[in-house]
């Protein structure tokens, strides 16, 4: 590949508003879309009845043919299925609604079959909702899969405010990553002579400081502190569009993530995996914001300690010294040959995770 040769695909529309879904079908025309596009709409059970079935009907009443696929999972097999479904009904509008989950799945399909996606996030849990690149389980590891920048984000505040507090804090969450993967990247540029954004690396930033600055709101649950936080986590996916890749947003707070969804499955969100590893992540750079970013997710009610985020401390400290091996050609802060036990255990103890 052409190093010299950097190319950005940006979305194209980014429609955040309160009470906008039935909306949908004028943003559609508004992008030279018509009714003689099929649609599909990929979502869960409990997402549909909270979001898909009002833009399947809004859809259908604007004459377009519409298909539904309620997924339960994002899994690789459930992705492969919904590709070649879709491609036997010639779906070219591929609508994601509901979490990370049905937006992944959205963006996968779209791009096995050159179709545009739409972005229809009823929760603002993570920066998926508007990145080129989809988590689907089942593939050798738990990591990013290169899919289809979103054609357009469509965000109705109203819809994403009534989703479980717990979710948003997540947002928030995943969003304070940036801070180490930001440092993670420079440490990979300086070291390793990888390429470096700075451009993209600011932008990821800013979103991390952003919802730092307005934390109290966000925890209030004022539509506004929600419309920060969307904002937010589309200004990091859209630093990840610049990049070309997840770096700017994905660090080693987010190998240890994956590290822990491989060792308890479920147990807890991934911002809050992201969260609570940063902390640790700070520590290891000798940054004293540890502390800061500490008491700020304190107040919001994100988890700090292995007791709050229902993980036991020997899998937390199992997770350190196993991350750096979840994506070798990733260089963070835990080097090559990662953690030792003994490091791990010092670890959560100065950072008051036991």
């Amino acid at each position: 590949m052409d190093r010299s040769i950097h190319e950005i695909t940006l979305p194209l529309k980014v429609i955040i508003g309160s009470g906008i879904l039935d909306k949908i079908p004028d943003y559609l025309s508004k992008m030279k879309f018509t009714n003689q596009y099929r649609a599909g709409i990929i979502t869960g059970p409990t997402t549909y009845n909270v979001a898909g079935r009002i833009v399947e009907e809004s859809l259908k009443n604007n004459g377009y043919n519409v298909e539904v696929w309620k997924a339960r999972d994002a899994r690789m097999e459930t992705a492969n299925q919904i590709v070649e479904e879709t491609k036997t009904h010639s779906i070219k509008i591929f609508l994601g609604v509901g979490g990370g989950k049905s937006i992944d799945l959205a963006k996968y399909a779209a791009y096995k079959n050159n179709g545009y996606m739409i972005s229809v996030p009823t929760a603002a849990s993570h920066d998926g909702i508007a990145s080129p690149f989809a988590s689907l389980k089942g593939t050798d590891k738990p990591t990013s899969t290169p899919t289809t920048t979103p054609y357009a984000i469509i965000a109705d505040i109203d819809v994403i405010s009534k989703a479980p507090p717990q979710l948003i804090r997540a947002g928030v969450g995943d969003l304070l990553g940036k801070l180490t993967a930001v440092k993670d990247w420079q440490l990979a540029h300086r070291l390793k002579g990888e390429y470096y954004g700075e451009y993209a690396a600011q932008l990821a930033l800013l979103s991390a400081k952003h919802v730092i600055r307005y934390h109290e709101l966000i925890a209030s649950g004022n539509p506004d502190g929600i419309r920060i936080v969307v904002e937010a986590l589309i200004s990091s996916g859209v630093a990840m569009c610049i990049a070309g890749s997840s770096r700017p947003a994905s660090g080693s707070e987010h190998l240890f993530s994956h590290a822990l969804d491989l060792l308890a499955p479920g147990k807890a969100l991934h911002g809050e995996q992201v969260a609570l590893g940063t902390i640790m992540m700070l520590y290891l750079y000798g940054d004293p914001k540890w502390k800061k970013i500490k008491r700020i997710m304190k107040k919001i009610g994100l988890p700090t300690t292995a007791e709050e985020i229902g993980i036991p401390i020997e899998t937390i400290v199992k997770a350190l010294t196993i991350a750096h091996k979840i994506r070798p050609n990733r260089y963070t802060i835990l080097g090559e040959k990662g953690l030792t036990e003994e490091a791990a255990w010092r670890l959560v103890r100065e950072t008051g995770i036991i």
